[in-house]
C-alpha cells in the first residue's frame, strides 16, 4: 500500500456548500484501502479564508506525521482494546458502568469510524444531540467520562495526537433540588432501628464522613486511640487503593467513635434463620490484619449493597427516608460539620477533598490539632439533638 502523504486540498464551492477531497483508509475486513472522500465544510457563505480554516482543523489528525496508520483502526476495534488493557485494572462496579456505556452508546455511534475520524466538531455536535434527549446529566457525563478514556489512551499508545473529548463543552446544567442530607434527629432513629454491626458502621460513616468502600476496608490496625488510618478500600469482591492522594491519609475520630468500635468486640447480633433465631458474635476475629467490619456468619468482606439493601433502607423506609444511602451519610458529615461552623479548610481536610498536596506516609502523617478541634465540634452540635443515649444492639 502507497504511504500516506500529507494533504492540503483547495475547498471548492459545490453548490450550497464548500468542500474537500480527502484521501482516507478505511478498514474493512481487516484489509486497508485507500479510498476518496469528498468531505463537506460548511455553507457557501463562507469565505474562503473560513473554508480553508476548516480545512485545516479537519486534517490537522490526518496529517500528524507521527499518528501514522495505528490512527485508522475502527473505534470499536480499539475499545476492545482499552478493556482488556485498562478496564481490566479498575474496580469492578467501574468497569461494568465503562462496558455499559460503550456498548449502549458509543459503539453503536462511533464503532465504524476510524479513531483519526473523530473529530471535536463531530463530537461536540454528538454530545449537543445527547443533551437534547432524555437522557440524564450523570449519563451524559458518564459517557464523556469513558469516550475520554479510551481516547487518552490511544493518545498514550501513539494512535492519535490529542484527545478532542477534552475540548467539549456541555450545556450548563438547570438548577436542580438541593441533595438531600439526614437531620440529626432523624439519624438516631435510624440507629435505633438497627442492629451490630451494621448500625456502628453507619455510626463511623455519618461522624467521619468514610467512603463505605474505606469502611469495608478497615482493619484494626487502622484503628488508633484517636484516629483511622485509610489505607485501602474494598467494593463487592475488589480491593484496591484508595480513590486519591487525600483520601489515603490518616483522621481525627473523637472519642466516642473509637468507643464505639471497640465495643464490636464484645458485641452479638441475632440473624433469623425460619422461624429460629441464631446468635453471632459481630467480630469473629480482631487481630490487626483483620478486617473491622465482617460478616457476621462468615467472618468475610462485608458487601456495602447488602448492608444498604437488608439493614439501611429497610429501617430507613420506616421512617419516610427511604432515600438514605451511603452517599447521603457522607453528604450528611459534611452537611453538619458547616452547620456546626467548622472552618470550610477543617471540613476540608476530614471529607479529604483537597487536590493540592501528595499525602505523607500513611503511618507517620500528623493529624493537625485544628482537625482535632472540629471533630469535637461536631460531636457537640450532633449530641445537642440526642436526648438519650442509643444502645448497643
Amino acid at each position: 500500500m502507497a504511504r500516506r502523504r500529507y494533504q492540503k486540498p483547495t475547498p471548492k464551492r459545490r453548490g450550497k456548500q464548500w468542500s474537500i477531497l480527502v484521501r482516507e483508509d478505511v478498514v474493512k475486513h481487516g484489509q486497508r484501502n485507500r479510498k476518496l472522500k469528498r468531505i463537506p465544510l460548511g455553507p457557501a457563505a463562507l469565505t474562503r479564508a473560513e473554508a480553508e480554516r476548516l480545512r485545516d482543523d479537519y486534517l490537522a489528525a490526518i496529517n500528524q506525521a507521527h499518528v501514522g496508520i495505528g490512527g485508522a483502526i475502527l473505534f470499536r476495534d480499539f475499545a476492545r482494546i482499552y478493556e482488556r488493557d485498562v478496564l481490566s485494572t479498575l474496580a469492578s462496579t467501574t468497569r461494568e458502568r465503562a462496558k455499559s456505556v460503550l456498548k449502549n452508546h458509543l459503539n453503536p455511534e462511533f464503532g465504524e469510524l476510524m479513531l483519526r475520524e473523530l473529530t471535536l466538531e463531530g463530537l461536540q455536535g454528538y454530545f449537543v444531540r445527547l443533551q437534547a434527549t432524555k437522557l440524564s446529566a450523570e449519563s451524559i457525563d458518564k459517557t464523556k467520562d469513558v469516550l475520554s478514556g479510551v481516547l487518552r489512551t490511544a493518545v498514550d499508545y501513539g494512535r492519535l495526537s490529542t484527545n478532542p473529548v477534552e475540548k467539549i463543552r456541555l450545556k450548563k446544567r438547570k438548577l436542580t433540588k438541593p441533595k438531600p442530607f439526614i437531620r440529626v434527629d432523624q439519624f438516631y432513629a435510624l440507629l435505633e432501628l438497627m442492629a451490630e454491626p451494621y448500625v456502628t458502621m453507619v455510626y463511623v460513616a455519618a461522624f467521619t464522613g468514610l467512603r463505605v468502600s474505606e469502611l469495608a476496608g478497615m482493619l484494626w490496625r487502622n484503628v488508633g486511640s484517636d484516629t483511622i488510618t485509610i489505607e485501602q478500600r474494598y467494593s463487592r469482591g475488589d480491593w484496591d487503593e484508595p480513590k486519591s492522594d487525600a483520601s489515603r491519609t490518616t483522621v481525627a475520630v473523637d472519642d466516642h467513635v473509637i468507643e464505639r468500635i471497640q465495643k464490636l468486640k464484645s458485641a452479638e447480633t441475632v440473624v433469623r434463620a425460619g422461624k429460629a433465631r441464631r446468635r453471632y458474635k459481630a467480630v469473629k476475629s480482631d487481630k490487626p490484619d483483620d478486617l473491622v467490619f465482617q460478616s457476621v456468619k462468615t467472618g468475610a468482606p462485608i458487601r456495602d449493597n447488602t448492608v444498604l439493601s437488608r439493614h439501611i433502607k429497610p429501617a430507613a423506609r420506616k421512617l419516610d427516608i427511604g432515600w438514605v444511602n451511603w452517599q447521603v451519610l457522607r453528604r450528611s458529615c459534611a452537611t453538619w460539620l458547616d452547620q456546626a461552623k467548622v472552618s470550610v479548610k477543617d471540613a476540608q481536610g476530614i471529607m479529604r477533598h483537597s487536590r493540592a498536596s501528595t499525602t505523607q506516609d500513611v503511618y507517620q502523617q500528623v493529624v493537625p490539632e485544628s482537625q482535632r478541634k472540629a471533630v469535637r465540634k461536631l460531636t457537640e452540635f450532633v449530641r445537642s439533638f440526642e436526648k438519650e443515649a442509643v444502645p448497643m444492639q
